[in-house]
């Protein structure tokens, strides 16, 4: 097993593995836990011929959860890595409905909130959102990756410009992760704190 790609299989394949993980976090006091399932999305699945059971990661991953009784319990969802044509309605709507659909797919399971954990691009942000809006009334963490410069991984768009849509099409907490210095990264926290006097997620 690869753990960087087939971890959200090892629910499926290594649940009390994946347990004993999790329980490290709760001994160490994590209040939220957080589902192994990033590459929920049907575009990711299709890579490794599992697009059709997607509902079976996300019973099995919060399954593993519960089981630790956790005070939170946050359904994660990544980018789906797919091109998206921010003129083209087609393009936007194809991408929404991936994200719409990764949130279909945990269905009536337990969770406290939808994480949206790595979205490169604004086009990827506002998708992601409306795809959780239209089919779930969740609170939403969104988070963009960011780099020193607080740029966004196409190169092209700053963290404020990210936080801005996350407002727009209302998260409920807006984040970022960086492997920028401790300083650079408490600079973009403090910029994310005056973005719509939301709470702010710092990775």
């Amino acid at each position: 097993v690869d753990i960087e790609k087939d971890r959200e299989f090892l629910s499926l394949l290594e649940p009390e593995a994946v347990r004993n993980a999790y329980r490290l976090e709760s001994v160490a006091g994590a209040q939220c836990l957080v589902s192994n399932t990033a590459g929920i999305a049907s575009a990711r699945l299709a890579h490794v011929n599992m697009e059709e059971r997607a509902a079976e990661l996300a019973k099995a991953s919060l399954s593993v959860l519960r089981s630790l009784r956790p005070q939170h319990m946050l359904a994660e969802i990544g980018p789906t890595y797919l091109p998206i044509d921010a003129s083209s309605a087609t393009s936007l709507k194809q991408n929404r409905d991936q994200y719409a659909d990764a949130v279909r797919a945990f269905g009536d399971g337990e969770f406290d909130a939808v994480f949206l954990n790595g979205m490169v691009s604004l086009p990827d942000v506002q998708c992601a959102l409306m795809g959780v809006r239209q089919v779930s009334g969740a609170p939403v963490f969104a988070s963009v990756d960011v780099d020193a410069d607080g740029m966004l991984a196409d190169g092209r768009h700053t963290l404020e410009d990210a936080l801005a849509v996350m407002v727009d099409y209302e998260a409920s907490v807006v984040g970022f992760a960086t492997a920028a210095p401790l300083d650079a990264a408490v600079t973009f926290a403090r910029r994310a704190s005056g973005a719509g006097r939301l709470p702010v997620l710092a990775q």
